[in-house]
This record gives C-alpha cells, structure tokens and sequence, in this order.
C-alpha cells in the first residue's frame, strides 16, 4: 500500500461514506456468473496500458464525469469502478452518483487487489 497523504485519505474516507463498495471476489465472482454490469478502469491510461481487467472498459478518472455519460448514458446502469487499490475509484463513484447514476460502486482492493488474487488480466 501506497503511503497517502493524511487530506487524501480524508476526501476518499468522506466519499466512501456515501458510495457502495464491493470486493475483488465478488466482482471476479459476478464476471463468472455471466452478470451484466460496466466495469470501467479509472486509472491514468499508462497504467491501463499495461494491464487491466479483461473486458473491463477505459474511462480516466480525469475525465469520467465529463465523458461518462457518451459511454454510458442510462444512470440507471450498474457500474462497477476500479483504479489502483479502490480509493480514486471511490472518489470517481461518490462523483457519479452526484450527477445521478444509482447503481455505482467501488471495487475496493482494485486492480492491485485483482492481480494479486490471480484473476485474468489483459494488456
């Protein structure tokens, strides 16, 4: 785990009060089951660029609220995000359901978490 600074842990800490969050296991878990979901990558791209999640979508966290809604426009879609470890992706779902989506989540643990486990990843 990265060593964070102290006012960016409390931005992620607030909006993980107001986001769901799910598991790595679960999400690999709902993958297998055939569940229909977006499951979008908001890392910077040189980090998508070296692996990520098979059939997971790109959107940069940079960019998410401003492009969201030409990838996925239902705010009504289930959309699971993932960054490094789940905290920018936390920050990404608390900014989405702002602006109306009702069924974002973070997937805590994130890609690190998912590489460790020794789930597919693609590049």
């Amino acid at each position: 785990m990265k060593d964070h600074s102290k006012r960016f842990l409390t931005i992620v800490n607030d909006a993980k009060s107001r986001i769901s969050e799910t598991s790595v296991e679960e999400v690999k878990g709902r993958l297998d089951h055939g569940d229909k979901f977006h499951l979008v990558d908001v890392r910077e791209e040189r980090e998508w660029n070296k692996g990520h999640i098979t059939n997971a979508m790109y959107i940069g966290k940079g960019v998410i609220e401003r492009d969201i809604e030409k990838k996925i426009d239902n705010t009504e879609a289930e959309i699971i995000l993932y960054c490094g470890g789940g905290f920018r992706s936390a920050l990404a779902a608390d900014n989405l359901q702002k602006m109306g989506y009702t069924r974002v989540s973070s997937m805590d643990g994130g890609y690190g978490g998912w590489v460790k486990a020794g789930y597919p990843t693609e590049t």
